[in-house]
């Protein structure tokens, strides 16, 4: 960002409509058949643990995190991550990436589960969730479904089909 200061703040509830038209821009009308989305279908994400980065009064970025269970404890589940496509390249993804864990780590939650790039989120610790530990409602690619345990020990306690909490 070097004309104007990228901000990472937390989602208010006001943004929801840019955010909409944000996912429209970075994802396309097919992001409603992804297993990802089927997942979040119905539930309200966690605003509290959700983070979105603007430039100016642009709306560049936004991460939300949504509650999730299998069989024992809920957990969170990570997406969207959308950056505007006229912001790739430029850290605005990993800022979100590194607010929304922080915030999550600070509210006390043992997990994250995503479907993504895990070379991109490799980097935050993510990794490969072991074949048959949990299951989306819809296919996946098994190098895509990722997990980060946020609090020793937790991912031994959640197994089974994963839907919203």
């Amino acid at each position: 960002m070097s004309a104007l200061s990228l901000v990472i703040r937390p989602e208010h509830p006001d943004d929801d409509g840019a955010i909409g038209r944000l996912h429209a821009r970075a994802f396309g009308p097919g992001r409603y058949a992804r297993t990802a989305y089927r997942l979040r279908e119905g539930i309200a994400h966690r605003a509290d643990l959700s983070v979105t980065a603007s430039v100016g009064g642009f709306l560049a970025g936004s991460v939300r995190m949504n509650a999730v269970r299998a069989e024992g404890p809920a957990f969170l589940a990570l997406g969207p991550l959308a950056v505007d496509p006229s912001f790739e390249g430029r850290g605005v993804g990993s800022s979100l990436m590194r607010a929304a864990l922080d915030a999550a780590r600070a509210a006390g939650e043992g997990l994250v589960i995503l479907v993504g790039d895990a070379p991109f989120y490799a980097r935050f610790g993510f990794a490969p969730v072991p074949p048959g530990r949990l299951v989306l409602p819809g296919p996946v690619d098994p190098a895509r479904f990722l997990w980060l345990e946020l609090a020793d020990g937790f991912s031994a306690r959640v197994s089974g089909t994963v839907a919203g909490a």
